[in-house]
């Protein structure tokens, strides 16, 4: 099993890290293969290029892709797993994972193939895991919850993985009331990765 982890997170010192080194913790009991894609550690450019636009913008797909969004489709092409880990600033992921989905879900690509670009392969298993202040029952009052799955779900997992979910870990304005039921939930993930397969 191969499971790409696409981490965005600046600091070490966050509850989201804390997140990240529960969740290869009980990855790590299963012997399967992590691949950790830290985008502020590898100082990923979430900014597209003015060629890159030449590029995604006219679909000029005989036009090169650079090679650091190559490198991150090789990783997507490698797994059998991706899940998407962040925390939620204002409503949504952070820039530093919008720009991952600007770059490397490139034309021909992800979306508008054509006899001669290489499609992305269909993932069996896409999770998104966000950590957000505001408890899940007010931000599904509010249906930013609603929101934020229809976006990530719908538009940019979309019907490039089989199987997909999003789990909310909110609440985080009172951390110590929620850690404990947040890692129970953690700890759950390679069961339901094998759910799957």
């Amino acid at each position: 099993m191969n499971i790409l982890i696409v981490y965005a997170h600046p600091s070490k010192k966050s509850y989201t890290f804390q997140v990240l080194e529960r969740i290869k913790l009980a990855l790590a009991e299963e012997n399967w293969n992590v691949t950790i894609s830290d985008l502020y550690a590898s100082s990923f450019a979430s900014d597209m290029s003015e060629e890159e636009y030449e590029r995604e913008g006219f679909a000029k797909t005989e036009l090169p892709i650079p090679a650091d969004v190559l490198a991150e489709q090789e990783k997507i092409e490698k797994a059998d797993c991706i899940i998407f880990l962040y925390p939620v600033w204002w409503s949504d992921c952070p820039a530093k994972l919008k720009g991952w989905f600007d770059r490397v879900y490139s034309v021909g690509y992800a979306y508008g193939q054509n006899e001669t670009s290489r499609k992305m392969k269909t993932i069996p298993y896409g999770l998104v895991i966000c950590t957000a202040g505001h408890p899940n029952d007010f931000l599904h009052e509010i249906e930013m919850a609603q929101s934020m799955e229809k976006i990530m779900l719908e538009d940019r997992l979309g019907k490039r993985f089989t199987n997909k979910e999003m789990i909310i870990l909110g609440g985080t304005l009172n951390l110590e009331n929620v850690m404990d039921k947040h890692f129970d939930v953690i700890n759950k993930i390679p069961e339901k990765i094998k759910k799957v397969f």
